[in-house]
């Protein structure tokens, strides 16, 4: 009896593992090769290599559909074209979903969209971050409108865990019409190219609709939504380096909105100074100069992780360490545009704001701000909207927040860039610091226009005017004396001095007044 319970058991414990093997080949052995054919990772071997070795813990992994129409009962897979669990980066718990392109084409329907919300749900109760690997033909057409509500269900979910847990997307296939939207919700958007693509309609759409002869690469490729359209926070060159570089983005932000940011002690003197950094500013102020080199000299071994780096290249966002403390960087750029504010870095600055301000992550801003772009294309496609999304992302921010103003501090770009009258909590400055209602010579043909006129040399009396605008008001000493400056530093003492600022705020308590929640001008 006991030989025949054993049997038994063994032929149930048989059948168990028959049937995990048989989820573990996806679509099957024939579309694994076609994926890898294409340069491309399997859902399994991506969240193999996104997490620590022997970390992952498979959920709902014999999950399947339970549809008939159109031939579905006899195309059943187990797992449903998703693979999803938990596990661990760098020792820190993480929910993952991965689509299975080999299943259906990684389609979304019923119990494919249960799974993945199952995991969301799961990540919001237990504090931890979501990352979604995104290759999917789109919603399964044979179960209609329940493949729609699924999508919904998803959507609802990332919005209720916006600002709770980081959420992070990569695209690593097809990524088409409402599919696009739950990345949309998510934190960051990794794209890798010639592999993955986004649009909410497809080219041969397009092509009947505007006559627009467009490839999916051109239409919504990695490098488009990277440069043109911002909806790409970084851009990978195969599957392996877009997992690198979720990888090193996580090392930086927290699992959750109660938790610190991770902390990493490193050699690197927190009293170090930069000689160079006295002399990188040029004489004259309208020569341009890399920001990204102030980032490097301050930053803990010049590491700097930039986020959106091809998109609105006149404001650079991204992260840093500082002291070992995670930072999060803004800084105009003036290399472009002479680092004035438009309507896309505008929007790329407060977007990147307002998920540090979520997660509890500190704001470093560097300064060097002529003002907001003028023009008509400008003034049409809404720079005053647009322009109060960073003021506002400014304003509404509690996180510790400090500024260094390299140079030009113009107008209201100088209220909007962290200014001391926006909750800015230490604001220093360079002595080649310029804070000013506009540039001398804008200044001297307002103030001066009659006098200049009457003058027996005209362009002679402008340049002496300008020459005196500029000894008076070009330079950070009157605003240090009214206290909108809180100190003039040298700069080659910023990096020590600002570890000693954001240590000294790390126990900030800010708050804003109780609502529902603002109303910011989208």
């Amino acid at each position: 009896m006991e030989k025949q319970q054993k049997e038994l058991i063994d032929k149930k414990i048989k059948k168990m593992y028959d049937l995990k093997n048989q989820a573990l080949l996806g679509g099957g052995q024939k579309r694994i090769e076609s994926q890898h054919a294409k340069g491309k990772l399997t859902a399994r071997e991506r969240i193999e290599f996104l997490l620590d070795a022997g970390s992952f813990r498979e959920i709902d992994m014999l999950v399947h559909h339970h549809s008939s129409q159109f031939g579905l009962d006899k195309e059943v897979y187990y797992g449903d074209g998703v693979v999803t669990g938990y596990g661990y980066i760098s020792g820190e718990k993480v929910f993952v979903f991965s689509q299975d392109f080999t299943v259906l084409g990684g389609s979304l329907a019923a119990e494919h969209g249960k799974k993945i919300c199952k995991i969301m749900d799961m990540a919001m109760k237990n504090g931890c971050p979501v990352i979604g690997l995104n290759d999917s033909g789109g919603a399964r057409v044979q179960e209609g409108v329940i493949s729609l509500g699924a999508y919904a269900d998803i959507f609802l979910l990332n919005t209720l865990a916006s600002g709770v847990v980081p959420q992070i997307s990569l695209i690593m296939g097809p990524c088409a019409g409402g599919a696009v939207y739950s990345p949309a919700i998510t934190d960051f958007i990794i794209m890798v190219k010639k592999t993955s693509y986004m649009f909410v309609t497809g080219p041969k759409v397009v092509k009947t609709v505007t006559h627009e002869d467009l490839t999916s690469e051109d239409l919504g490729g990695a490098y488009t939504h990277a440069s043109k359209s911002g909806v790409a926070h970084f851009t990978a060159e195969n599957d392996m380096d877009a997992i690198q570089i979720v990888q090193k983005l996580m090392s930086f932000i927290p699992p959750n909105n109660t938790d610190d940011p991770p902390f990493f002690p490193n050699d690197d003197p927190l009293d170090r100074i930069d000689e160079d950094l006295n002399y990188l500013i040029p004489a004259n102020p309208n020569q341009p100069y890399d920001m990204k080199e102030v980032i490097a000299k301050i930053a803990d071994h010049s590491e700097f992780l930039e986020v959106h780096k091809e998109y609105a290249q006149n404001i650079i966002v991204g992260f840093m360490r500082l002291g070992g403390r995670s930072i999060g960087v803004i800084a105009n750029q003036p290399m472009v545009l002479a680092g004035c504010l438009d309507i896309d870095s505008s929007k790329k600055g407060a977007r990147f704001i307002r998920f540090c301000d979520a997660f509890n992550i500190p704001i470093l801003t560097f300064e060097d701000v002529p003002g907001f772009l003028p023009g008509a294309n400008q003034e049409w496609g809404g720079i005053i909207t647009n322009g109060a999304k960073l003021l506002y992302a400014y304003c509404e921010a509690t996180v510790p927040k400090i500024t260094v103003i390299t140079r030009k501090a113009y107008g209201g770009a100088y209220d909007v860039m962290n200014s001391k009258h926006v909750r800015g909590d230490m604001n220093f400055a360079w002595p080649t610091s310029e804070l000013a209602v506009m540039g001398a010579k804008g200044a001297v043909e307002i103030i001066f226009k009659k006098e200049i006129d009457k003058a027996d040399d005209p362009k002679a009396k402008e340049d002496e005017l300008i020459d005196q605008f500029n000894e008076t008001f070009a330079n950070p000493y009157i605003a240090a004396s009214y206290g909108y400056i809180d100190e003039v530093i040298e700069p080659k003492h910023t990096r020590m001095r600002l570890i000693e600022g954001f240590n000294l705020l790390e126990n900030k308590v800010d708050k804003n007044p109780p609502k529902k929640h603002g109303n910011i001008p989208l």
